[in-house]
């Protein structure tokens, strides 16, 4: 079978017989494209099986979504070219954040504790107790409401039964008093 080389009214009857679900038509535009959409695609992803799959994905499209090629806006050729190069771009944009997720799942796992930012926190952690540990019982029950369970002062007064004011000025000097306590131990540490 001798083809038509592509002219815009080859186009127009290529694109009204793919509309009619002509199989011999997509043929033709396949063997006509097909090399120029691999070529194209395979320069971007630089797989060779990715860039079979995407000449497929670009074919199918063809197939399934005929009158989305619009002949009096650009060639066929052109067409296919620009879904080929967006189809491999989003390609590598996809196995560029695979890559990323993967190098990030991987240092998370590999990484390796540092033991003395772990003994600091265990350190300032246990300092943090003995602070509370300190506090008169409202205060602490307050901070606690508020800083471990995360309520809300308004939360904090209903559950306590007292008024929103003295919930504020309960955690207001419950929080001074933690940080005049930390304060004193660290100058006694470093004195």
């Amino acid at each position: 079978m001798t083809m038509e080389m592509p002219t815009v009214a080859w186009e127009h009857r290529t694109r009204d017989r793919l509309i009619a679900a002509d199989e011999a038509a997509l043929g033709e535009c396949y063997d006509q494209y097909a090399s120029f959409v691999y070529g194209l695609a395979l320069r971007v992803v630089r797989d060779a099986k990715a860039a079979e799959d995407i000449t497929q994905d670009v074919f199918l499209g063809l197939w399934e979504k005929p009158a989305c090629f619009e002949p009096e806006k650009g060639a066929l050729r052109t067409w296919l070219g620009t879904l080929a190069h967006r189809r491999a771009v989003d390609h590598v944009r996809r196995e560029e954040a695979r890559r990323r997720r993967d190098e990030t799942v991987l240092s998370r796992v590999t990484a390796t504790p540092d033991v003395e930012e772990m003994a600091l926190a265990l350190m300032t952690a246990e300092r943090v107790r003995g602070a509370l540990d300190s506090l008169p019982p409202e205060q602490r029950e307050a901070i606690q409401l508020a800083y471990f369970d995360g309520k809300t002062y308004r939360e904090v007064a209903v559950i306590m039964g007292i008024p929103e004011g003295t919930a504020k000025s309960r955690l207001r000097l419950a929080l001074r008093r933690i940080a005049s306590t930390l304060e004193s131990e660290d100058f006694r540490q470093w004195a």
